[in-house]
C-alpha cells in the first residue's frame, strides 16, 4: 500500500481580494504531493506564488478553492489548526521579525513553552537545537548583537526546538550576505540529514535550490516544472525564459560548450564542473 503524502494539495487556488474588489489569483489550480522526509526547494521569480504556497502548508492561508491536507488534516478545518502547526513550523525571510526575547536561549525556548513542554525538557531541546545549528556558544547572547546569518540560525533553532515534523523556510536567506546564506543552508542540510526533518525551502537562489532532492518551479501561480535538480536545470532555455538564472557552474559549463569544450550536459555544482574539466 502506498504511503500517504505528508502534504497533499488538490486543485488549490488562492485569490487575494483587493480594496477595489478586484481579486489577484496568486495560486492557480495547484496540485502537489510531498512525502514525509523530503527536501523540496520551491523556485520562482518574484510574484510566482511560491510564498503564497508556503503559507498554505501550515494554514496561515487557506485555499479559495481546492483542498490542502497536512498529514491527512484539512487546513479548512479550524479545529485542526493547532495540530497542524505542531507538525509544521515556519521560518521567514527577516529574522528580526521572529526573534522576540532579549537572550538567545529564551528565544529558542519560546515555542516549546507555548506548547506546554515541561521545563526540564525545554532546557534539553534548547541545548540540542542550538548545537544542531552551531550556535551553542551564543546561548546567552542578545540576538540584536548577532549577524544576519546567526539570527536566522537562531530562528531555525526555535523551529527545531518545537520538534515539528516539517520546517517551511520562506526565502530565509533573502536578506543575508553570501556568508550568511551559506551558514543557513548548511544548518538546513544538517537538519534534514541528521534529523530526517521534512524541508520545504522557498528560494530564488539557484545554488541553494540544487541542495534539495526535488525542485518545484512556479510561474504565475502555477507549477511549471517538478523534478530533480538535474532534471529541472537541464531545461536551460525554459529556465531563462522564466527570468531565472542558471546555477553558476551550469552557466559556465554552457558558455564553455559554446566555445567548443565537450562537457557533460549534467553539470550543476562546482565539484561536477571541476571533475569534468580535470578529465
Amino acid at each position: 500500500m502506498e504511503a500517504q503524502s505528508f502534504f497533499s494539495l488538490d486543485h488549490v487556488t488562492h485569490i487575494y481580494q483587493g480594496t477595489d474588489n478586484e481579486g489577484h489569483e496568486a495560486l492557480r489550480d495547484v496540485s502537489l504531493e510531498i512525502s514525509a522526509g523530503a527536501f523540496v526547494a520551491v523556485l520562482g521569480a518574484n510574484g510566482s506564488g511560491k510564498s503564497t504556497l508556503a503559507r498554505h502548508l501550515n494554514a496561515l492561508l487557506l485555499p479559495s478553492s481546492g483542498t490542502c491536507l497536512v498529514d491527512g488534516m484539512d487546513t479548512q478545518d479550524e479545529s485542526q489548526w493547532w495540530k497542524i502547526r505542531q507538525k509544521v513550523s515556519m521560518v521567514f525571510q527577516n529574522p528580526d521579525n521572529q526573534l522576540i526575547a532579549a537572550v538567545v536561549e529564551d528565544d529558542v525556548a519560546f515555542g516549546p513553552e507555548n506548547l506546554g513542554v515541561p521545563p526540564c525538557e525545554i532546557r534539553a531541546r534548547v541545548e540540542d537545537s542550538l548545537a544542531l545549528v552551531g550556535m551553542s556558544n551564543h546561548a546567552t547572547d542578545a540576538p540584536h548583537l548577532l549577524s544576519g546569518g546567526q539570527k536566522q540560525r537562531i530562528a531555525i533553532a526555535g523551529a527545531i526546538a518545537m520538534q515539528t515534523q516539517c520546517i517551511v523556510l520562506d526565502e530565509p536567506t533573502a536578506m543575508l550576505d553570501p556568508r550568511g546564506r551559506a551558514e543557513v543552508l548548511s544548518a538546513v542540510k544538517k537538519l534534514h540529514k541528521e534529523q530526517g526533518t521534512t524541508i520545504i525551502y522557498i528560494t530564488h537562489f539557484m545554488e541553494e535550490a540544487i541542495a534539495a532532492d526535488r525542485i518545484v518551479l512556479m510561474d504565475q501561480g502555477k507549477i511549471v516544472m517538478d523534478g530533480t535538480p538535474h532534471d529541472v536545470f537541464s531545461h536551460t532555455e525554459r529556465i531563462q525564459q522564466l527570468g531565472l538564472d542558471l546555477p553558476l557552474a551550469a552557466d559556465l559549463a554552457q558558455h564553455l560548450r559554446r566555445a567548443g569544450e565537450h562537457l557533460s550536459e549534467n553539470i550543476l555544482t562546482d565539484e561536477e564542473l571541476i571533475h569534468c574539466l580535470s578529465k
